[in-house]
């Protein structure tokens, strides 16, 4: 078991990885859609790519909310949910994936800040959809992004304006849109591959160009080194993508960018709620802090593995949430 350190370390570390999530998507959104010349074809193929990415979740807006919001006017929140979908596990499963990593990010228009809370995907919660308590991935297992969506809701007390779905394909297809990044990697390694095949991806110690296979292979071994040691390795990888994304030879290479994040994202968000986010980004003094929910171990009745919220802490975080989005009152 991880001692304390051991864990705070672990929580400093997947800060870290969050943060380099953004610096990998605000270098593209800049470019698409401030940049001249090249940038003003890579507007239009954003303009495409995202449309194609908007799928309506039935909302209006949260029942939370008076009214509607926009992100040019008002503050809003984004559901931010990751789901683990190979082709196998569709085939198994169809829709009903559970989700991998949930984040929720609100928004204030005033201050240019983003509050950004990452839910455990083993917390026990109540799950509206079924009605009942059980861990928190399962909501979209019962149904999709509208299920997770109302979960977190209840979970809160507050709006969800919108949300962005991905997969991890998007990882991969970004990795193989750049040509392959460079890594020094650290020991020899046999994994599976996106498809589940095993023993498909065979990796050499040392410097060399991965492939998105070969560098998704790479971040989610399990069986080679510890928990915080694959924090640092995925940090590595993500700070990897990010160099390579930014670099002069790479301008040439968004097109693909966005067609490998498109692909592999659904969003309720339109393609002018998009783009109006860049002003966050404009004011050359973005404030992003991120929260983790406390909580410990336990098991369910059935004596499954759950992560029991800290009732008092999470009631913090509402409270905080609540007054960066201004509905304290």
């Amino acid at each position: 078991m991880p001692t304390e350190r051991q864990r705070t370390q672990m929580r400093k570390r997947r800060r870290r990885q969050r943060r380099l999530v953004f610096l990998v998507l605000l270098p593209l959104l800049f470019l698409t859609f401030t940049a001249a010349g090249y940038g003003a074809f890579l507007y239009k193929k954003a303009e495409s790519v995202f449309k194609d990415s908007y799928l309506d979740d039935g909302r209006h807006k949260s029942e939370l909310r008076d009214a509607k919001v926009h992100p040019l006017k008002d503050n809003i929140s984004i559901l931010f949910i990751g789901v683990d979908e190979s082709e196998s596990r569709k085939k198994e499963f169809g829709d009903k994936t559970r989700s991998d990593a949930l984040m929720l990010a609100t928004l204030n228009i005033e201050d240019k800040s983003i509050e950004l809370v990452s839910i455990p995907r083993d917390s026990y919660v109540y799950v509206p959809e079924v009605g009942y308590n059980t861990k928190i991935n399962h909501a979209h297992a019962y149904g999709g992004p509208k299920a997770t969506i109302e979960t977190v809701e209840e979970l809160f007390g507050l709006p969800v304006d919108y949300y962005v779905r991905m997969n991890f394909y998007a990882f991969m297809d970004v990795v193989d849109a750049l040509g392959g990044i460079p890594f020094d990697v650290p020991y020899e390694l046999v994994e599976k591959d996106s498809r589940d095949s095993h023993n498909a991806i065979h990796l050499k110690e040392g410097k060399q160009t991965l492939n998105g296979e070969e560098a998704l292979a790479l971040a989610r071994t399990r069986k080679y080194d510890s928990d915080i040691e694959r924090g640092e390795r995925q940090q590595q990888l993500l700070t990897a993508v990010v160099k390579k994304a930014i670099s002069v030879n790479s301008l040439t290479k968004y097109d693909e960018i966005l067609d490998a994040v498109g692909a592999n994202m659904r969003t309720n968000m339109t393609f002018g709620e998009m783009k109006a986010l860049i002003e966050y980004g404009k004011s050359g003094s973005l404030k992003f802090e991120t929260i983790t929910l406390a909580g410990t171990d336990g098991k369910s009745n059935n004596g499954a593995y759950i992560y029991q919220l800290d009732e008092t802490e999470l009631e913090v975080t509402k409270s905080k949430l609540a007054r960066h989005l201004g509905l304290e009152n």
